[in-house]
């Protein structure tokens, strides 16, 4: 699968580039990000490059879907769809400090689910949702895009942090993407 290019009002949303690599490894120092994703602890130049490299591999094998977010041609994160051949991958999705609160990550993931849910891809019939209890952005984002909340798994995210409690949610392609009501936001 070749790498697709996403726009939206504000955003182009591509495949992460090699010349990314000093950003990615630089946006990941965030605490937040270590904590709420898998990305290493210590996130290393070295892991930045890898990662770009990987993306790359998964786009092709057409495993997993991964954009670097832009937003006036400066990158600003990464939002992806992992687990593409299961017809129900998990998106996720991580911003950089500087604009969260703006609508990035809903605006970016909008059309990630929107490519997912396209008539060109009518395999894939959900699409999961999972977040480090007490993610609330990360929830509110996905609440937004219509994602329904589904329960608790019990210490089943794994990072180089240790293990934590996780949300999940998902949104069938059937599903209206209206604002949902969660218990726990």
């Amino acid at each position: 699968m070749e790498p697709e290019i996403l726009r939206t009002a504000r955003l182009e949303l591509s495949a992460p580039r090699v010349s990314d690599v000093a950003v990615i490894h630089e946006e990941c120092q965030d605490a937040a990000i270590q904590r709420f994703t898998t990305v290493p602890s210590p996130y290393l130049l070295a892991d930045a490059e890898a990662f770009v490299e990987l993306a790359h591999g998964w786009w092709a094998e057409g495993s997993e879907a991964t954009w670097a977010i832009r937003l006036e041609q400066r990158l600003v994160g990464m939002v992806g769809l992992a687990k593409l051949p299961s017809g129900a991958p998990e998106i996720g999705y991580w911003v950089s400090s500087t604009v969260r609160g703006r609508g990035i990550a809903s605006e970016a993931a909008r059309a990630v689910v929107d490519w997912a849910f396209s008539p060109e891809r009518p395999e894939l019939a959900r699409i999961e949702w999972r977040a480090v209890v007490g993610n609330l952005g990360s929830a509110r984002v996905a609440r937004s895009l219509g994602f329904r909340y589904e329960g608790l798994l019990r210490q089943a995210h794994v990072n180089s942090l240790g293990r934590s409690d996780l949300w999940v949610a998902g949104l069938l392609r059937t599903d209206r993407r209206d604002r949902q009501p969660w218990p726990v936001i």
